[in-house]
């Protein structure tokens, strides 16, 4: 699901500012850490405590440092920029250019600018861990609305496919009797009444209609909404993979509802239930 998450505290004579950011993912969980070399031993921890509390997504994290007071820790590498700088200088004289504005531009080179390899206290990254965990709530608050408003849309969709359902049920019989009188009509136009044998219409028409029969489908149609909500209903957190797997069982059931209706006026409510279904699918995809 996607969501985000920002907490912010202070550390020494610093701020710690800490960002999680997810989004959908079917490959389970799919965690990037960015923070400052410094702390880059605390990040295996800060994964496994990323893993107890989410289960799926892309999940990026963010941690920087703002120094509050004049004193730093960002270290320059000052044999580095004069290697630079010799080398540039040369460069320049030799190509016929001024050298004004070559610090600037090693100021940017890689490994110029470092922070101080000072190694971080207990106490500081015991205080970075809580910041963490603030945000970490943050984001499963994020999400949770996020679910809210996902569970009140397939609800809303799922209920519509019923409907359409049931109205489809109404116009079967509306559609069997036009059948009848259609296959009646034709056959009238090459023979007489008095000439058709009505045991073998009657056995033909059966066959035919046997053939469009949709009682199977629309029964487990009811059967696979009903299970939809019942889902929905349940605590289980990680529910939109068995979501995902009950909305195709109904996509199948309504396209051969749609295969053998051979009614435009039926045919127009397997195209509003299929509609239905793709905005459910991309609901269920946010869902873990």
């Amino acid at each position: 699901m996607t969501g985000f998450g920002k907490a912010s505290g202070q550390v020494d004579d610093k701020t710690v500012n800490v960002e999680i950011k997810s989004l959908n993912s079917q490959k389970g969980l799919d965690v990037n850490v960015k923070l400052p070399s410094k702390y880059r031993a605390f990040e295996y921890e800060l994964r496994n405590k990323l893993t107890t509390s989410l289960q799926r997504g892309k999940i990026d994290v963010y941690i920087s440092l703002e120094h509050n007071t004049a004193a730093s820790e960002i270290s320059l590498n000052r044999e580095l920029i004069i290697s630079y700088f010799n080398e540039f200088k040369a460069i320049a004289q030799e190509v016929g250019v001024t050298t004004e504005s070559l610090l600037p531009t090693i100021l940017k080179m890689p490994d110029v600018i470092g922070e101080s390899h000072e190694e971080p206290s207990e106490d500081e990254l015991k205080k970075i861990e809580q910041v963490f965990s603030q945000a970490v709530k943050e984001l499963e608050l994020f999400r949770a609305n996020e679910g809210k408003s996902i569970d009140k849309e397939l609800r809303l969709r799922i209920g519509l496919i019923e409907q359409m359902a049931a109205a489809i049920k109404g116009e079967d019989k509306r559609r069997v009797e036009e059948i009848r009188t259609r296959l009646q009509n034709n056959l009238e136009q090459f023979l007489a009444k008095d000439k058709i044998d009505q045991n073998r219409f009657e056995q033909e028409v059966i066959y035919y209609i046997e053939k469009l029969d949709i009682t199977e489908e629309l029964t487990r149609l009811r059967s696979h909404v009903a299970y939809f909500t019942t889902i929905l209903e349940e605590q289980d957190e990680l529910k939109g993979r068995k979501l995902n797997f009950i909305s195709q069982e109904i996509g199948r059931e309504i396209n051969t509802i749609g295969s053998k209706a051979n009614d435009a006026v039926m045919q127009k409510m397997v195209v509003t239930m299929k509609d239905e279904l793709e905005k459910i699918k991309e609901q269920t995809s946010n869902i873990l």
